[in-house]
This record gives structure tokens, C-alpha cells and sequence, in this order.
């Protein structure tokens, strides 16, 4: 049978790349539904080409531009990603949408009953125990689409989401690419650009994520996502620095054995693994060719320079909304940084003031994310204020 795919920011890279996949395995999937931020233009070039029965975009105005030539209902604004994550014409949901914004689209995708492959980890970030509790209760799997936790999830067999085989009794070690900064001090980064900090040496990847890998929050909000995923605590988690890219991810089982997953950087492989789970595509990425590789080498993370990989398992020890605090904090200083509001090594003082001054509440259900990530970004947001007016003197 044919799966009919809703992929939620289709404009975005995992967006493209997931459309890049329908595209070569027309047997397999179609697209039902597109939704997207404000990219209009490159939407309605994707409802042409892929004729999704149903699209939507957060802005209104963006919506209204395409509305008379898409051929085909554009919802608009927060309620209309969330009917596009729910549309009753697909069958899988992958959600993309960068930050806190597809926490609300996940939860409804899974509320709809449709399995999710899931590319946005804030929303296991901020929510994770709402989100897997959702997952758990009506029969839907949340299959990983970020690179490493698709690793770790292929090297357990599957063991993620609500039809895995229980929690993880080992370890599991995330690699990091170390980013386009690695080995440099803090004094060296004090006059980076932005254009510098979204160079990654391995991956194409969004603006957003990219300054999330050079300052290393990325890999500790994927510590914090496989917390949720593979219900494993925090000390057996652990992140080593491997420049090439080419090992995804490793877990270390308790007799001491480790399984490693390897393959050229590509988002197309755990894209096409979710969606064809428990399935495998024939060449949808190159074949990784070991015998050209200069080495594998692997280092631990310089936490001194980098501390928000430090600051995301505090995070999680905390619990509460304490993550949703630090994810928060992370997306309006990394939007100051962008900006040119702050510099680089300003985002992680912005985190830290923030969590200090964040008094972590009970996660029962979304409302309490979405509270503790209002007022965290009224507290980060006037501290880039502060940060703005002591450069101008």
C-alpha cells in the first residue's frame, strides 16, 4: 500500500530532504499534506509538483499569497499546522518545524493516531513525558528522525517510541561533529559571526540548528530527547566529539559490547528508515566507502568553552520544566545572535541566567511547557536588552 505522508516544515532541510524521498519511491509514498512556516513561494512550487490534497502556513499573510493559486484548501496560523498535523488523509506525520512551535502540531498528529517520525526535538524537549505518555496511550509509534537517535534506535532493534520492547539497560553515546569551532577557546570566539557559526563542516542544515551544533546545545537537547525516547537516565547518556560525521551514534550494551551505526552524512537515510520502518529502501544514500576514510577519531567535548551541553543535563535533572526553560532561552538567544544583537559566547550566559531564575514547576500536560517557555523567554529576551545597552556604552 501506498503511505500517505504529511510532513510539517516542508520547506525546512528535513522538509526537502523527506520530499526528496517521496519523490524516488513514488510506489511507496505520497504526499498528503505540506505545512510550513512563511517560505510561500517554495510551498506553492511543492503543491505543484507533489499535489498534497490539503497545506497550510503559520503566516497568515504568506497563506493569503498562495491561497487563490494553490488549487487546494491553504489553512493559515497555529490552528492551521494543526489540522494539517491531524489531516485525516494521511497516515504518518513527519514533523519538522523547527523549536517550540511543533511541539502543539506533534501532539495533535499523535492525538489523531498517526505514527510520527519526529525531526523537531524540542517538543520532546520541552514536553517529552506528555509527548511519550500521548504516544503510549493510543498505539502510536514516534519513530526518530534526527541522525543519531535513528542510529541508537537502529542499533537497539527498535526499542523507541510506544511499540519498542521496553527501556534500554546500556549506554548510549551520541556523537557530535564538534561543529565549525571545534578546538578553539572562548577568547576566540568572542568576535565570531553568524555566517561563521552556520558553516557546518559536515551537514546542510537550517540556521537554528546550525548555531545549536557550533555552541553544542544541539547535542544536549538530543541527550535530553534520548532520555525520552529510549527511557534511559541521564548518566548513561554520553557525547563524544567525532570530526567525520560517519559514526551516527554507538550504544554500549551491559556485557560491554558496542554497536556502532555507520553511514555517509546524509538526512535521507533515517528520513526513508521512519518512513519505512520496520523496512528497509534499497540506495536511497550513497554507500559509505571506508577504505577512502582518513581515520575515526573521537575526543570528549570541551564543556569549558561549550558548557550548554552542560546546562541540558542539569536540565534534565531538574526535570519539571526545566527543559522547556533551557529550550526556551536557547531559541531567543540564538535568534539575538543571529540577529547581530549579541555575540556568540553571549547565548550561553543568556541560558544559564535564565535557568537560575527559573523556578521548575510539575510537567502534567503542555500547558506547563507552554507557561515555562513564555515567561523563560521574557526572561532571556531582557537579558539581550542587557546585553545590547552594555555595548552601546
Amino acid at each position: 500500500m501506498v503511505k500517505k505522508i504529511a510532513i510539517l516544515g516542508s520547506t525546512g532541510s528535513i522538509g526537502k530532504s523527506a520530499l526528496d524521498v517521496v519523490e524516488k519511491y513514488p510506489e511507496r509514498f505520497r504526499v498528503a499534506a505540506l505545512a510550513a512556516c512563511r517560505n510561500h513561494k517554495l510551498l506553492l512550487e511543492q503543491i505543484k509538483k507533489f499535489k498534497p490534497e490539503i497545506a497550510a502556513l503559520s503566516d497568515p499573510e504568506a497563506a493569503s499569497a498562495i491561497r487563490g493559486r494553490a488549487g487546494i484548501p491553504v489553512l493559515s496560523g497555529t490552528e492551521g499546522i494543526i489540522k494539517t498535523a491531524s489531516y485525516e488523509g494521511a497516515d504518518f506525520v513527519i514533523s519538522a518545524i523547527v523549536g517550540f512551535a511543533g511541539l502543539a502540531p506533534t501532539l495533535a498528529a499523535i492525538r489523531s493516531g498517526k505514527d510520527v517520525g519526529l525531526a523537531n526535538k524540542e517538543a520532546l524537549v520541552t514536553a517529552g513525558s506528555v509527548v511519550m505518555k500521548e504516544a503510549l496511550e493510543r498505539g502510536v509509534k514516534v519513530l526518530p528522525v534526527d541522525s543519531e537517535h535513528s542510529a541508537v534506535f537502529q542499533c537497539i532493534d527498535g526499542r523507541a517510541g510506544s511499540g519498542g520492547q521496553g527501556p534500554f539497560d546500556g549506554e548510549i553515546i551520541l556523537t557530535a561533529s564538534g561543529g565549525p569551532f571545534l578546538g578553539r577557546s572562548r577568547a576566540e570566539l568572542e568576535h565570531v559571526t553568524a555566517k561563521e557559526a552556520v558553516s557546518h563542516p559536515n551537514w546542510k542544515m537550517g540556521m537554528k540548528i546550525s548555531v545549536d551544533s557550533a555552541t553544542l546545545m544541539n547535542k544536549g537537547l538530543e541527550v535530553i530527547e534520548a532520555h525520552h525516547l529510549f527511557q534511559v537516565p541521564p548518566e548513561r547518556i554520553r557525547v563524544l566529539v567525532h570530526p567525520q560525521s560517519l559514526v551516527h551514534s554507538m550504544v554500549e550494551f551491559p556485557d560491554g559490547s558496542l554497536i556502532a551505526q555507520l553511514s555517509v552524512p546524509d538526512m535521507k537515510a533515517p528520513i526513508a528508515y521512519a518512513l519505512s520502518y520496520p523496512e528497509r529502501l534499497r540506495g536511497v544514500i550513497s554507500r559509505l566507502d571506508l577504505t577512502q576514510s582518513a581515520g575515526l577519531t573521537f575526543m570528549d567535548p570541551d564543556t569549558e568553552t561549550f558548557p550548554c551541553l552542560l546546562y541540558a543535563y542539569e536540565a534534565i535533572r531538574a526535570g519539571g520544566t526545566a527543559p522547556a526553560a533551557l529550550n526556551a532561552a536557547n531559541e531567543v538567544a540564538v535568534d539575538a545572535f543571529l540577529s547581530g544583537s549579541i555575540g556568540f559566547n553571549d547565548i550561553p550566559v543568556i541560558i544559564k541566567k535564565t535557568m537560575q531564575s527559573h523556578l521548575s514547576q510539575r510537567l502534567d500536560d503542555e500547558e506547563a511547557a507552554v507557561l515555562a517557555d513564555s515567561a523563560s523567554r521574557k526572561t532571556a529576551a531582557s537579558l539581550v536588552e542587557e546585553i545590547k545597552k552594555e555595548r552601546r556604552r
